[in-house]
């Protein structure tokens, strides 16, 4: 995971990034609030951020609240790093838009265990964010069949966008989760396969009706006989 680590002090920045990249994160530096504003509103910004409260140019509560607001904030996670332990210190850092708060002198592993949960969330939110879009795509594609389609008037095939015509039916399966099945319906029946075969049966001497009554005999209903009481 890219994380950036935003402190002015080059040696707690030495220390914090030597944590990280012991565990196999990629780590960007920036020395004050004023560059870790323009990282994190940056392409391809680290998504976790460990931010020190006190920095020149920008203190870590406005470079959690610029972050936040700027192109990237909703796919960001950024920790306040600070002295500050009060309620109401920890209070404003959240309103700031920082997602966690850690307080100096710090424990290795509740570090990388608050950094372990903020790689989740991202990891989260761009796995539901990849999702979105798929539904989207998945949604034009419904949508283009509403739209006009271009269909030949004798074959019914349909041209799709690369000047090829197919059937209907491979159409719309391709472009939905509609599946076919075929059959017959009564006009085309009469149109189109009777008269085919009754041209079948005749050459065979044979006609359509008998030979559908000797494959499937009518069923002589009969009432029942009641003893007189």
């Amino acid at each position: 995971m890219k994380i950036l680590v935003a402190d002015d002090h080059e040696t707690n920045r030495r220390l914090l990034a030597a944590i990280l990249q012991a565990e196999g994160h990629d780590v960007v530096e920036a020395k004050d609030g004023g560059e870790a504003v323009a990282i994190l509103n940056g392409p391809n910004c680290p998504p976790v951020g460990l931010i020190d409260w006190q920095m020149p140019v920008m203190v870590g509560t406005d470079v959690c609240r610029n972050a936040r607001v700027g192109p990237n904030g909703a796919q960001l996670f950024l920790i306040l790093v600070t002295a500050r332990d009060t309620a109401q210190d920890v209070v404003a850092g959240l309103d700031a838009g920082a997602n966690d708060y850690i307080t100096k002198p710090f424990d290795h592993t509740e570090l990388l265990a608050r950094v372990r949960v903020g790689a989740q969330m991202v990891e989260l939110q761009q796995s539901l964010a990849r999702r979105v879009h798929e539904l989207e795509e998945a949604l034009t594609q419904v949508k283009q069949l509403k739209g006009l389609l271009p269909i030949c008037g004798y074959c019914k095939r349909i041209r799709d966008d690369h000047d090829y015509w197919e059937q209907v039916e491979h159409y719309i399966t391709r472009h939905t989760e509609v599946n076919f099945s075929h059959g017959v319906c009564p006009d085309c029946y009469d149109h189109h396969l009777r008269p085919d075969l009754e041209r079948l049966l005749i050459s065979s001497g044979r006609s359509l009706d008998e030979d559908l009554s000797s494959s499937f005999p009518k069923v002589q209903r009969v009432s029942p006989k009641v003893s007189p009481s």
